[in-house]
């Protein structure tokens, strides 16, 4: 049986790198983003006036992705910024797929700009895997215009700690045999799903690097930081998950997401937002007669780092209550207490609830009067408006469905603009 062998790619900058594309390719530009100091920034009046994505040159002046625009041009007066283009994003993000799709047998796209390709047996058809890797890093600059990096390991969490070795346009390994020397030196905020918050509790501890981490004794870790020790330590340990899930071209979903007006430490809050973004969500799934069977939760800290937890549920589900449930035990477990600037709710393997496998602990009185609640809300709100009834812990002003939809939009039946 050949060594499992998996790549991620992760496209460099993506979001500046595309808009520079664009621009030279399709609008005639003599400049060239990446080339100079430029950023992507959103709404400078708004909590998304931040810097999203930055060129090299701009990282030499100090500026930094995550943080407020105005920072930025203290830093660098000359700084050249661009708005967001989404739906740039979504085409050149298709065309980067389509090409891994090409050479991999089985692509699972982790986000808009990034990867996973289980590459096992491929040398057979492409030569040994560090030569393949540089010639589809190649590739893909030749025919898009823009650079990746390639990480190689044999799980996907050591592929994804390899990409973010040197960048930009670079192939890197990180192997069992490879994690001692390579690895464990880093920094301990270096691991994948280390946050600022995280970090802090194990450099109290003594814990400065992944090497450390990876020797401390994993009880303790629980001790602190609950699930989350067990989970990174672990991860320091090159311990990952070796299957790559490719998800159909045609998959649907039904999520949203919403930046936040500060930054929320309180755990409460965070759960009163994210039944916000649940009722948005769940109302969506009836209004298109769906069911959901995975439920995922994702967290952005205020450093800008994205995390995002998932479980498939035993029965698929379009009640709110049910929904939310879930929602709040995947936050608590992913969470590790640090600032939160964006959170989302995202349900998947949608199907059209004509038949339902029975739960033997559920309890469907219950559910049946869960359902009808929600017929009667969502009629309420079709009628009246979706401010006509609403939770009582929404009483205090904040909003009781929000997400990437405004009402309006919402009241459009079958006409909401893509995902």
């Amino acid at each position: 049986m050949p060594q499992t062998t998996i790549f991620h790619v992760d496209v460099n900058s993506a979001f500046l790198s595309w808009k520079a594309v664009y621009q030279i390719k399709e609008q005639g530009s003599l400049v060239d983003l990446r080339e100079i100091p430029s950023a992507v920034g959103g709404d400078e009046d708004s909590r998304h006036g931040v810097v999203l994505a930055k060129s090299i040159p701009a990282k030499k002046f100090g500026v930094r992705t995550g943080e407020p625009l105005a920072q930025a041009r203290r830093k660098c007066p000359q700084l050249v910024v661009v708005p967001p283009d989404f739906p740039l994003y979504v085409r050149f993000s298709q065309n980067f797929l389509q090409i891994l799709r090409r050479y991999a047998p089985v692509v699972e796209p982790v986000s808009i700009d990034e990867a996973f390709c289980d590459m096992t047996g491929t040398d057979l058809l492409y030569g040994p895997p560090i030569p393949f890797a540089h010639r589809l890093k190649d590739i893909i600059r030749k025919e898009l215009g823009f650079t990746v990096n390639v990480g190689i390991s044999s799980n996907k969490l050591l592929a994804k700690m390899a990409s973010d070795f040197e960048k930009p346009d670079k192939v890197h390994t990180l192997f069992p045999e490879e994690i001692q020397s390579k690895m464990w030196p880093l920094p301990v905020e270096n691991l994948f799903l280390v946050g600022n918050s995280a970090a802090r509790k194990l450099r109290s501890l003594g814990i400065r690097t992944i090497g450390d981490l990876a020797r401390s004794d994993p009880e303790l870790l629980q001790g602190y930081l609950k699930k989350h020790g067990e989970t990174i330590w672990r991860y320091a340990n090159g311990q990952g998950d070796t299957v790559v899930r490719a998800e159909p071209e045609e998959a649907k979903c039904c999520g949203n997401s919403t930046t936040l007006s500060h930054d929320v430490t309180d755990a409460g809050e965070a759960k009163q937002i994210l039944l916000a973004l649940t009722e948005t969500v769940a109302a969506r799934l009836r209004m298109d007669g769906k069911q959901a069977s995975r439920i995922s939760v994702g967290i952005r800290s205020a450093d800008f780092v994205n995390v995002s937890h998932q479980t498939t549920l035993d029965s698929p589900t379009n009640v709110t209550e049910e929904i939310y449930r879930t929602v709040c035990t995947l936050f608590s477990q992913l969470w590790d207490h640090s600032p939160i600037r964006l959170l989302s709710v995202q349900t998947s393997q949608l199907d059209g609830g004509e038949l339902r496998q029975l739960n033997l602990f559920e309890d469907p009185v219950k559910r049946e009067k869960l359902e009808k609640l929600d017929t009667a809300v969502d009629a309420i709100r079709s009628r009246f408006g979706e401010n006509a009834i609403k939770r009582a812990c929404f009483l205090d002003g904040s909003p009781h469905m929000t997400g990437g939809l405004g009402a309006a939009k919402r009241r459009q039946k079958g006409k909401r603009p893509p995902e």
